[in-house]
């Protein structure tokens, strides 16, 4: 190898060092990998910051307005609440779920897909005394797996058709990576549907641990006319800062007052309401002014005031490694947390001085206006409300149907691209007020396009330097032996490989140079070897962290980390098969 070449090599272990580490944000990282390349002299400025040029980023932003338009409007939810039905347990609610599933996470981003459906299925499942854990994990399967039916189902599908045109191939055709995703789905729905019930065991969800603990409870006070508290602020009287207590709304009567801040002033007759342990009722009737409105209650989600939620934390989040106390999540959220569950359980340690880790799902009590505020914000990956009431359907709901469905025709027949049809469609919900400016902006998840953008300057640097033809010459002759089909399984294990250990769009950018120059070399179609990289690195279904939607429903599963891996292990295998066998068939040697 040349000098460039161990510098680019040095300059990718350092990144994927870091990106398994966790501790610095992925886009970040990549970003910085591709500036050390820059800096270091491997490639010019247009190379390494060619992604910020490419389509794909673009692209991806526009399907995530879109993607927003459809939820915001509930377009999907006459026809999720049509899907688990009342009859059956668990097989029927699985078949009539699951292909609804697939079908709209071949066209919408996953992600507002299940956590929708994780909202559903959970208060479904509790209103009929079965687990949770037995659905949400195939659905988020299943939602992956329907990534692989269009162009547009993944993001990383739509940055490896991008890419390789940077290698004299031209951009997938949209229907092109079902030719292998289709089987994929097709056989991964029948072992879901038979396999998930018996293989998935039966877990209590986050919201179930909490009401069966009965440790935390919500409960009025009143504050008495003339007394001490009457006419003082909410900071004056000491309520502020109650260890284990949040002051979550006030009463007047005629109006009332929720999120509560430290300046509003309290009144003789206002009910408080408060949430946290059931033992601290005694030291809030102790208080001078204030007297007893009401026995306690387990979490009353009849309470127009408040509102219950779950909130998972996930790798973007500002909270991970951070104790609520050192945030100041009550000033910071307009929230009090009631519950932390983590693998399954509940933490048992005092909350406050508990740090924060990925997976994390927060119990937290708060305004209505909770889930609006913070559901498009990196903070949760998913923000549920406990009542599991869905989206109502708006009249307008069309409008963002007819746009999705327009860009779908259009780039399928090739008489639009993607990229104009996609940003002609968020232009349009923009304009028709489906969605404000500041919403569509919220939408965009900017981390994963600055992945992209970022991984296009470290594939180049790995491409010219002739790294990737180095590493890919090693992998043909680990697998010459196996002929073309060898040099397909290799790719495929080494994607999925590098999958769940960093974001799948790094993975695939930075293993396709490898993927078209080992093709060269190893009697493989290149456009093949592209399509088996794209879907390796879409399949994640191992861990909890290596997948979004996965991550999304680990807590409201109450999923351990080793659950993903004793059903995931049958959809890699499936994967595995698939592409290896599929690829050659369809992408021969030329």
């Amino acid at each position: 190898m040349n000098v460039d070449a161990w510098v680019t090599l040095a300059v990718v272990v350092v990144v994927l060092a870091l990106l398994v580490r966790g501790r610095v944000a992925p886009s970040l990282v990549l970003l910085g990998g591709a500036v050390a390349v820059l800096v270091l002299g491997v490639v010019q400025p247009q190379e390494a910051f060619s992604g910020f040029s490419n389509p794909a980023p673009i692209t991806v932003a526009a399907l995530y307005v879109l993607a927003a338009g459809v939820e915001k409007t509930g377009a999907l939810t006459p026809v999720m609440q049509r899907t688990l039905g009342d009859n059956g347990t668990y097989r029927r609610p699985l078949l009539r779920t699951l292909p609804p599933t697939m079908a709209a996470s071949a066209f919408l981003n996953n992600t507002p897909v299940v956590a929708m459906l994780a909202m559903q299925v959970s208060a479904w499942a509790d209103r009929r005394d079965v687990a949770a854990s037995k659905f949400l994990m195939p659905i988020s399967f299943a939602a992956i797996m329907g990534g692989l039916l269009t162009v547009i189902g993944t993001s990383t599908t739509l940055v490896v058709s991008s890419q390789m045109t940077t290698f004299g191939l031209e951009e997938l055709g949209f229907f092109e990576i079902s030719l292998v995703g289709l089987p994929i789905a097709a056989i991964g729905l029948v072992l879901l549907v038979t396999l998930a019930p018996v293989v998935l065991p039966d877990r209590r969800s986050a919201r179930a641990e909490v009401e069966e603990a009965g440790r935390r409870f919500s409960f009025e006070m009143q504050v008495v006319p003339g007394g001490p508290m009457d006419g003082r602020s909410v900071e004056q009287a000491r309520l502020r800062r109650l260890d284990g207590l949040f002051l979550a709304s006030v009463d007047r009567g005629d109006t009332v007052i929720a999120p509560v801040r430290p300046e509003t002033v309290l009144r003789g007759g206002n009910r408080l309401h408060f949430v946290g342990p059931a033992g601290r009722v005694v030291d809030l009737q102790g208080m001078p002014g204030l007297r007893s409105a009401e026995l306690e209650h387990v979490l009353d989600l009849d309470e127009p005031s408040v509102r219950y939620f779950e909130a998972v934390v996930g790798q973007r989040s500002p909270l991970v490694g951070q104790t609520l106390k050192a945030v100041g999540f009550r000033s910071a959220y307009q929230a009090a947390v009631l519950a932390i569950h983590r693998s399954g359980h509940l933490v048992a340690n005092r909350l406050g001085t508990e740090r924060i880790r990925l997976g994390d799902t927060l119990i937290l009590v708060s305004d209505p206006g909770f889930r609006e505020r913070w559901r498009d914000r990196p903070d949760f990956l998913l923000v549920a409300d406990l009542d599991g009431r869905p989206p109502v359907a708006s009249p307008r709901a069309w409008i963002p149907i007819t746009a999705l469905a327009a860009v779908v025709v259009l780039a399928a027949t090739g008489l639009v691209p993607i990229l104009n049809g996609a940003l002609i469609a968020a232009a349009v919900l923009i304009m028709t007020g489906i969605l404000s400016f500041p919403e569509a902006r919220r939408a965009i998840d900017f981390d994963v396009i600055l992945v992209i953008a970022s991984a296009f300057g470290l594939a180049a640097a790995m491409q010219s330097s002739g790294l990737a033809d180095v590493v890919a010459g090693g992998l043909v002759q680990l697998t010459s032996a196996l002929g073309p089909h060898g040099v397909v399984l290799g790719l495929v294990l080494a994607t999925i490989i590098l999958t769940e250990l960093v974001t799948n769009n790094a993975a695939a950018l930075l293993m396709l140079p490898i993927a078209v120059n080992a093709a060269a070399a190893g009697g493989v179609d290149p456009r093949g070897a592209a399509i088996a990289v794209a879907v390796a690195a879409s399949a994640s279904f191992l861990s909890p962290i290596g997948y979004q939607t996965n991550m999304m429903v680990y807590g409201p599963g109450g999923y351990r980390f080793t659950d993903y891996a004793r059903l995931g292990w049958m959809f890699t295998t499936l994967v595995i098969v698939a592409t290896v066998v599929l690829v050659p068939v369809f992408w021969p040697t030329a």
